[in-house]
């Protein structure tokens, strides 16, 4: 939700300096596209651009638009036909083969229900939420209702729908939404004939990063660049501090047995045990796994894994085949990393995956994860004055 957060930030910042703007939503793909449906827009009258709606072709096209419905004071939709050869001639061919269909509304910070603060509203709470924003597909030339309503996880809504005949219908779909995790596009036959873009939008993920030595670092920092909030923990106060983790959210230093009761878990939130101290992610790991996260990873082998696993069965925990499955150890995905920059990319690219419902090559699926007798073995046929100069 860092494109949502930047947009709000670059709204109140025009607002402050008097400039009116306008907010561009992809509402409709068909096809093949840069970005799909719910990716957004903020420009500005001065032409300053926030978040993206393409690759880079639409933007210009899209500025000119946007200029033009401030002027008009009326949201209008935009349609890009990127299978046809003529919208190239004007300079917006993606070569996408898709159609986008662009919603591009000015914006009021007077209005309650307007959508920067419907946005505001999602992003003041950690629940996910369903955002409604209507439009007339099959008449461009109408005027375009936009972004007219948020439903909240517990079904209080803000905003308004224009048409009652549709309301019911729309709202029972919009709670479908909540319950089963996907967005979807509807037109609705009865009524004045509207589509109707039903938007699930989830918190940012809570990264909770046990450990603050050197390999942290990089951690907080591409976490961050995504826009999840980092919370670091460790028991060390000369490690733990804002001068080496400027980025992170929240920094606390506690033991075990004091850490866990200064933490929010939601279903957003996976956590990273990476302090290389046997006993400290023991005993953190004895508290989460009754949780079940959807994510939990421990740095080092897989042998330390398995040995902390059989340790809390001896103790006469039950460790579901849930739970298991929710535990990643070696930590990441396959793609070679060695140094810690790229260990935190790997662990990274794995929790975006997993909470994303995509397959990866997992390290904690390999039987062996650093072949060093097959290395060992391919140098030992390489001459020795060849060994010399690779060494």
């Amino acid at each position: 939700m860092k494109e949502l957060q930047d947009i709000v930030n670059a709204f109140d910042k025009a607002a402050k300096a008097g400039k009116q703007t306008a907010l561009a939503t992809v509402v409709l793909v068909e096809g093949s596209s840069y970005r799909r449906a719910g990716a957004r827009m903020l420009v500005t009258e001065d032409g300053q651009l926030t978040g993206a709606i393409s690759g880079g072709c639409l933007e210009g096209d899209a500025l000119r638009k946007a200029r033009l419905a401030m002027a008009q004071n009326k949201p209008m939709l935009v349609t890009y036909d990127t299978t046809d050869d003529d919208d190239a001639k004007f300079g917006v061919g993606l070569g996408c083969n898709g159609i986008i269909h662009i919603l591009i509304e000015p914006l009021f910070s007077e209005s309650e229900n307007s959508p920067i603060n419907l946005f505001k509203r999602f992003l003041s709470k950690r629940e996910p939420v369903v955002l409604i924003t209507l439009f007339f597909l099959n008449n461009r030339q109408a005027a375009q209702p936009g972004t007219c309503m948020l439903m909240a996880a517990d079904e209080h809504t803000q905003g308004t729908i224009p048409d009652n005949e549709i309301k019911e219908a729309l709202l029972s779909d919009a709670k479908d939404v909540l319950k089963n995790g996907n967005s979807v596009t509807k037109t609705y036959v009865y009524g004045n004939g509207y589509t109707c873009f039903i938007e699930l939008l989830q918190p940012a993920v809570s990264l909770l990063i046990f450990g603050a030595g050197n390999d942290a670092i990089p951690m907080v920092q591409l976490a961050s660049v995504l826009g999840w909030h980092v919370t670091l923990l460790d028991g060390r106060a000369n490690y733990a501090v804002p001068e080496r983790f400027p980025l992170a959210k929240k920094i606390l230093i506690a033991k075990p047995d004091q850490a866990f009761s200064q933490i929010t878990f939601d279903e957003r939130t996976v956590v990273v045990l990476m302090t290389h101290n046997y006993n400290y992610d023991m005993a953190m790991l004895r508290q989460l796994l009754p949780l079940q996260l959807p994510y939990m990873a421990s740095l080092g082998p897989k042998k330390r894994l398995q040995r902390m696993l059989d340790e809390l069965r001896e103790e006469g925990m039950s460790i579901t085949t849930e739970q298991l499955k929710s535990i990643y150890g070696p930590a990441g995905i396959d793609i070679g990393s060695e140094n810690s920059d790229e260990i935190a990319l790997s662990i990274i690219a794995e929790i975006q995956a997993v909470l994303n419902k995509r397959a990866v090559n997992s390290l904690r699926d390999k039987n062996i994860v650093h072949n060093r007798h097959q290395q060992q073995e391919i140098r030992q046929t390489i001459p020795v004055d060849e060994i010399k100069t690779l060494n």
